[in-house]
């Protein structure tokens, strides 16, 4: 082998190495085809240089990049029907290369470079569908050897897969960019769910919040009023995460408001909405819920709980897990639900909490748990979100892995 062929191999072989780094890094379409045809042209002294990428639904060649030329005939986004236009249509059409070592004798080639001589087209194909032409020009008659078109039309299968594999980072990035702006939509339309402001009820201070560990959760608080200044509290949990819990839980607002507003109490409440719910919800899912009816003029609450965390009565610095007798989660199966009357004395605090609170872990693994929800309302400063922040305390840098919700009421 002579020296000049020697060193136009190994240059082959740099260029074909530029090449697959590019693919490898590099998934924007656009700036890579720019890098290619810019690298390819300087390296074999091609004088133009162009990608064309085929359009589906126009079945035409559209310029993706080109560099080269003393003339700009065809540009940057020309398009160039296959069949009907010039070497790249005929190419197009017929899924061959085609070489023409002198253009002016050539029935195909249309003017795109005054000093072009030679052109060669390679058909850009992915799993066996066209979806480009490589375009190569020369000033020199028969330009291209056929060991250098060989070289281009290996060159081309490896544009052809970067092609590929842009686009298909593209429909990636956009499907995810789509599903981002519909989970903020989604979560601003939750965060429209909850209450804006606590009611105002004379002798009593509400307080509610909630964290949801994912951009949409499960777990909800309400306050909604009813007849004779009572108001109800409810603080529920949807089983699962994201935007299916979500979606759930809104259903169940919907259906919990509807039923609430006929002024039944907690109980027969929740056996309406457990009806409901076992006919829509899907399988395998519940919603755990604790009902309240907070009544300023008795100075009392009564509420009933589906499976929920049990609610924490606070008195003079003493703190009770408050049982019910009956109530499994809503959209289990049918069963009756029991009531526990509380008076609420001056500085009686009742705390509704989720279980994401309990189920908190730390770096160590270790769970929040009820103690430290129990030693933390026992507090007399503790409020809502005191609590929520020695929660955070203890996890420290940990993942939140549950929605975090916590309602208490203050006499």
């Amino acid at each position: 082998m002579k020296a000049s062929d020697q060193d136009e191999t190994m240059q082959d072989f740099v260029l074909l190495h530029r090449v697959a780094q590019r693919i490898n890094s590099n998934l924007d379409i656009d700036s890579m085809l720019e890098e290619i045809v810019n690298d390819v042209s300087q390296t074999f002294g091609c004088s133009r240089l162009a990608v064309l990428l085929k359009d589906d639904r126009t079945d035409e060649l559209v310029v993706g990049a080109d560099c080269g030329g003393d003339t700009n005939l065809h540009m940057k986004g020309d398009r160039f029907k296959i069949g009907q236009y010039g070497m790249v249509g005929h190419v197009g059409a017929t899924g061959r290369t085609y070489y023409a070592p002198d253009v002016s004798v050539d029935p195909y080639y249309r003017v795109s470079d005054s000093q072009t001589r030679s052109e060669v087209d390679i058909p850009l194909r992915s799993h066996g569908q066209l979806i480009g032409v490589f375009n190569a020009q020369h000033k020199e008659l028969n330009g291209f050897s056929p060991a250098r078109i060989e070289l281009l039309e290996a060159l081309a299968g490896h544009v052809a897969t970067a092609i590929e594999n842009g686009r298909m980072f593209q429909r990636e990035r956009s499907e995810r960019e789509r599903m981002a702006k519909e989970l903020l939509e989604a979560q601003s339309i939750q965060r429209g769910l909850f209450p804006r402001t606590p009611p105002s009820v004379p002798g009593f201070i509400i307080e509610g919040t909630c964290l949801p560990c994912l951009e949409v959760g499960g777990d909800w608080y309400d306050y909604i009023p009813l007849p004779d200044g009572r108001v109800a509290i409810v603080l529920a949990d949807v089983s699962g995460k994201g935007m299916g819990a979500a979606l759930l839980m809104s259903s169940t607002r919907t259906v919990l408001r509807m039923v609430s507003e006929s002024g039944l109490s907690p109980s027969e409440v929740l056996g309406q909405v457990n009806r409901v719910l076992l006919r829509d919800l899907p399988s395998a899912k519940f919603v755990t819920m604790v009902y309240a009816i907070l009544d300023p003029k008795k100075k009392s609450v009564i509420f009933a709980n589906a499976g929920h965390c049990l609610p924490l009565l606070v008195q003079r610095g003493k703190v009770e897990s408050l049982k019910s007798d009956s109530g499994l989660p809503l959209g289990v199966q049918e069963c009756s639900f029991s009531e526990r009357t509380l008076s609420m004395s001056a500085g009686t605090q009742l705390v509704f909490y989720s279980d994401g609170l309990t189920e908190a872990l730390n770096s160590s693994h270790e769970q929040y748990g009820e103690q430290r929800i129990i030693h933390q309302v026992a507090q007399p400063s503790s409020s809502a979100d005191s609590l929520l922040e020695d929660v955070h305390k203890f996890r420290k840098d940990y993942p939140v892995l549950d929605d975090l919700t916590v309602v208490t009421i203050r006499a």
